[in-house]
């Protein structure tokens, strides 16, 4: 590792931590250093090692932003970059580590910051910590694939942020009415243009400018090619330099992004606590998958029983009938019909007399 006045270059795990620290971007911290910023992520990935004159000025340039003590790599730092910024630990599960503990080293390093990015794509608060737990709660279901992945936090941040846009939210009860806006009026000034982008503008310029990636990798988590992601992300600028003239410094820019998420005091849940909810849900779906293949097997063996073994014809559809005779009207009375009309109205009106048999 290269040393220099300043001290020896920090370690790939510190490298990104640092940057974003000291509020800069892959490009401008390139620009200070002389190298590309393919450079620079190559460098904070460890898949290689600055030396000479160049891993010099990289060493520097960390260290000026770095405070007295160096770079820490334990301790919490709260300035606002570090507060908004996601450095994860390694996943490499050493010896005798649980997967709890490793999810848990995860969780403390991501979620604070997580939910603070969160807030700013859905200007709610609530909304960005349930968006988080949710998303942490997925990996847990799923996590040997997430601790092999090559960028978890990426996996859980891209969750966190298909969760916190999904358009179904609209329709909750909790989110017909608006929360309290910031209470600063630059921070609220802010937050209106932010909300006022299409969601996919509003997705690449918080990964772009506010987390610090680059573009192809901001393209591949909002799932478009590097020239979409690009008219994105300089349609999202435009916005809101349209809106907000000053903030049309990108410097400028990422600063305010940083220090509107950091000044939300925005807490997640303990991962202990997420990981019991998203067992209990794992048991809740699970049961209820069961019962619903159970009910559908009972319905199937009813219809089996009930169902007919035979065939039977249906009734044909009624038909009319030709050839019947029409009713004849009623003509004269004959002789014999008025004799016993005469007799019957002569005769008692009541008793028994009228219905008993007369002998003849």
């Amino acid at each position: 590792m290269t040393d220099s006045q300043n001290g020896p270059v920090p370690g790939p795990e510190d490298r990104r931590r640092l940057r974003e620290a000291a509020s800069l971007t892959r490009a401008q911290l390139a620009d200070r250093v002389g190298v590309t910023r393919a450079t620079i992520r190559s460098w904070e990935r460890g898949r290689s090692n600055p030396g000479g004159p160049l891993g010099e000025a990289y060493a520097r340039v960390l260290a000026a932003h770095a405070g007295p003590s160096g770079p820490a790599t334990t301790g919490q730092d709260d300035t606002p970059a570090a507060r908004f910024a996601v450095a994860p630990p390694s996943l490499a599960t050493p010896e005798g580590l649980s997967a709890d503990q490793t999810f848990d080293a995860l969780y403390a390093f991501c979620a604070p910051a997580l939910v603070r990015q969160t807030y700013l794509l859905t200007g709610r608060r609530e909304l960005a910590r349930e968006s988080v737990e949710r998303a942490f709660q997925l990996a847990w279901q799923r996590w040997p694939e997430v601790a092999r992945d090559r960028d978890p936090a990426g996996w859980v941040r891209a969750e966190a942020y298909e969760c916190a846009l999904s358009p179904w939210h609209r329709f909750r009860p909790s989110h017909r009415h608006p929360e309290p806006p910031p209470a600063d009026p630059a921070d609220r000034a802010l937050m209106d243009v932010l909300l006022k982008l299409p969601p996919s503008y509003r997705r690449t310029l918080v990964l772009y400018d506010g987390v610090g990636l680059d573009l192809p990798e901001t393209a591949a988590e909002t799932e478009a090619s590097t020239p979409a992601a690009a008219g994105r992300l300089t349609r999202a600028r435009e916005a809101v330099a349209l809106s907000l003239p000053e903030l049309a410094d990108t410097a400028l820019l990422h600063r305010r992004l940083t220090e509107l998420a950091a000044r939300e005091r925005l807490r997640a849940a303990r991962p202990r606590t997420v990981r019991t909810v998203g067992e209990r849900r794992n048991v809740f779906w699970t049961r209820s998958a069961i019962a619903f293949t159970v009910t559908i097997i009972g319905a199937t063996t009813l219809t089996l029983r009930t169902a007919p073994t035979h065939y039977e014809a249906p009734i044909a559809p009624a038909q009319a009938v030709g050839g019947v005779p029409a009713p004849a009207a009623l003509g004269p009375l004959s002789a014999a019909e008025q004799a016993l009309r005469g007799k019957l109205h002569r005769s008692d009106a009541n008793g028994p007399e009228r219905v008993r048999p007369v002998p003849r």
